[in-house]
């Protein structure tokens, strides 16, 4: 890693805020957004350079976001859908299409696992490690970025089912401090309606954050970006995919459990899920073995190395590390509400519209064409996991890099790729960040 502690330029600064804004509008960085959206570092909108969110779903560089429809209205709710059976001319067809996009965005490395109730398709290409050249193998661990959403709001659900907490509550009910807080409800914070600035378009956060992305982050220090901005909207408006959210629902979490998010999650989450490889880590702390990952967010736009980077400036939005298997496990659970009751589960799925075709968002989860999941992305990595309800198939895909590919997230043009092959009729896709340019320009962070 080179140049961390280098000052950024005013350019850089503002290249990274616009980027987190544009990755919001991308549901590609949304999903992948690990936690960074908004224009600053982590899995669903679009930011990338520390961007966030997926750039799909995001609404602007400018802070504009596309009207939605009264939160009243389903949109995207899971549909009807079949996949392909795996022969051997279709694997054949899956290896051609992920290598051409491998090749085709400079993508090092990425792991694919397709699992029917026909058969599965796991399987890596290209490399783990640059400089060594080591192969991309299945059983990496990898960082997840904003797919960590799902775990944190899964456990607020959990919550809600246990009677601990409903779902219309108040947020300053639990954290005080909030600024219009006594308007914004724990629902809002968790399907990104509450209006309250993404702390990741900050551009004094953005600079701490690429000076140094060794350094830690409380999560009061993260929301002190948040809380210092007005407002962007008021709550129950628009959909506006923000960090900030999630933050604030892993401080509810803490306070109604009694406990750190990292042994709550361990507890009433990745367990009963059976996650024995999935950590929420609260530094820096990689389990080996993993995938080294790759990142032009960089004060100069050179790629870096940013495998040991600290993901605490995502927190309960975008610092887990988890595997192929345990993400395959997940992807079912998440989809069909396996840890949590049929109502909190109906009520999660309610995926009200974010501004793109077919595209819907409901409680820490995304609907994309009829898949349900979530994307993440942060520095040096993105994934993504989705599971096709009506055909009991999941995807999921990991790769070490978040550099874009003319204005995608490499993760969405996987997806893609792989969804267009074994079902034609759902076809997992995100739109390119609105202006944005090849490589290095700015990634999005889910």
């Amino acid at each position: 890693m080179t140049n961390t502690r280098r000052r950024p330029s005013p350019a850089l600064r503002r290249r990274f805020v616009a980027q987190a804004g544009a990755a919001v509008l991308a549901l590609a960085g949304l999903l992948a957004g690990a936690g960074c959206s908004g224009g600053a570092a982590s899995d669903p909108p679009a930011a990338g350079a520390l961007s966030v969110v997926p750039a799909a779903l995001s609404p602007s560089a400018t802070g504009s976001a596309p009207p939605s429809t009264p939160p009243s209205a389903s949109a995207a709710a899971p549909s009807g859908g079949t996949v392909v059976p795996l022969t051997s001319e279709v694997t054949a067809r899956l290896d051609t299409a992920v290598q051409r996009v491998l090749t085709e965005t400079g993508v090092p490395g990425v792991i694919v696992g397709l699992t029917t109730p026909d058969g599965s398709y796991l399987k890596a290409f290209g490399v783990s490690d640059r400089i060594a050249g080591t192969p991309m193998v299945t059983g990496l661990n990898m960082r997840i970025g904003s797919e960590t959403k799902t775990f944190t709001v899964t456990g607020l659900l959990r919550l809600v089912d246990q009677g601990k907490a409903g779902l219309d509550d108040p947020v300053t009910r639990y954290v005080p401090g909030v600024p219009g807080g006594e308007g914004i409800t724990l629902r809002q914070l968790a399907d990104m309606r509450s209006g309250l600035f993404p702390y990741t378009s900050d551009p004094e956060f953005a600079q701490a954050l690429l000076s140094d992305p060794t350094r830690s982050f409380t999560p009061e220090q993260l929301l002190a970006y948040a809380f210092r901005h007005p407002a962007n909207s008021a709550p129950d408006t628009r959909f506006e995919y923000s960090n900030t959210n999630t933050v604030l629902l892993g401080l509810v979490v803490e306070k109604l459990s009694g406990q750190p998010l990292d042994d709550f999650l361990e507890a009433q989450v990745f367990d009963p899920a059976g996650l024995d490889r999935t950590r929420f880590p609260t530094d820096a702390a990689f389990p080996q073995p993993h995938a080294h990952g790759y990142t032009n967010q960089t004060p100069d736009g050179a790629i870096a190395d940013a495998t040991d980077w600290n993901p605490s400036w995502a927190w309960a939005a975008g610092a887990a590390v988890s595997d192929l298997a345990d993400l395959q496990k997940w992807a079912k659970v998440l989809a069909t509400g396996t840890l949590l009751t049929p109502p909190t589960q109906a009520e999660r799925l309610k995926a009200l519209p974010t501004g793109v075709p077919d595209v819907g968002y409901g409680l820490g989860l995304m609907v994309n064409h009829g898949w349900v999941g979530h994307n993440g992305s942060l520095p040096g990595y993105q994934s993504l996991t989705i599971h096709l309800p009506s055909a009991q198939a999941s995807l999921v895909v990991l790769l070490n890099t978040d550099v874009p590919f003319q204005g995608s997230q490499p993760s969405t043009l996987f997806g893609r790729a792989v969804t267009e092959i074994v079902s034609p009729g759902n076809v997992f896709t995100l739109p390119a960040v609105p202006g944005s340019i090849p490589s290095p320009a700015a990634p999005a962070m889910a």
